[in-house]
């Protein structure tokens, strides 16, 4: 392994996690009095989503490539049913907690947590795949680089949106929901042309 293995795993990892970033921009822009320790956990699980699905992607090219090959077809739709699901409900929540009381804001849950991370990481697995000559041991380290990046990147992100979200205050559920929403899209499309 030598500098441009490093040099390429950070910047794969940086490309990796623009949706993530972005998404965790939303969560900040949906909960803008965040706790830092909450920050730290919403990055984290983006970083570790982004950490285990290389590594699941090098794991079935090793052992059972041919049928992951067609479920490869089938990642932008998955990221796109779990964020239309995710940002649909935000948006909904956000209108009827406006409606009840403007000051009620939608807390964002370990679940939603999880399945955004899934969502913006699935497409991770295909590095997995392109990596497959790797032995176990470089294809470990560029998985921990790629997770390291995504973690910086996604705590800047929930900070930037927690900023924003403190001046939109009752809009940021709704803004953040429709970021979502069009982040689905745009992984589908990009996936599929």
């Amino acid at each position: 392994m030598d500098f441009s293995f490093y040099l390429n795993s950070v910047l794969l990892g940086a490309g990796l996690a623009m949706d993530a970033f972005s998404v965790s921009a939303a969560n900040g822009l949906n909960e803008p009095d965040m706790s830092k320790g909450k920050m730290l956990g919403i990055a984290g699980v983006f970083g570790i989503f982004q950490t285990l699905m290389p590594l699941a992607g090098w794991f079935c090219v090793r052992t059972v490539a041919e049928q992951f090959e067609v479920f490869r077809r089938f990642v932008p739709l998955i990221a796109l049913i779990l964020l239309l699901f995710i940002g649909i409900k935000m948006i909904v929540d956000g209108v009827r907690s406006r409606e009840e009381d403007a000051e009620n804001a939608v807390r964002l849950s370990f679940r939603t947590l999880v399945l955004q991370g899934v969502a913006t990481s699935i497409d991770a697995l295909s590095v997995g795949f392109a990596v497959e000559e790797l032995t176990f041991f470089p294809a470990l380290v560029e998985a921990v680089i790629i997770g390291a990046v995504t973690f910086a990147i996604c705590v800047s992100g929930v900070f930037i949106g927690r900023k924003i979200g403190t001046r939109l205050s009752g809009k940021a559920s709704v803004i953040g929901g429709i970021v979502l929403v069009i982040i689905g899209i745009e992984i589908f499309v990009k996936g599929f042309f």
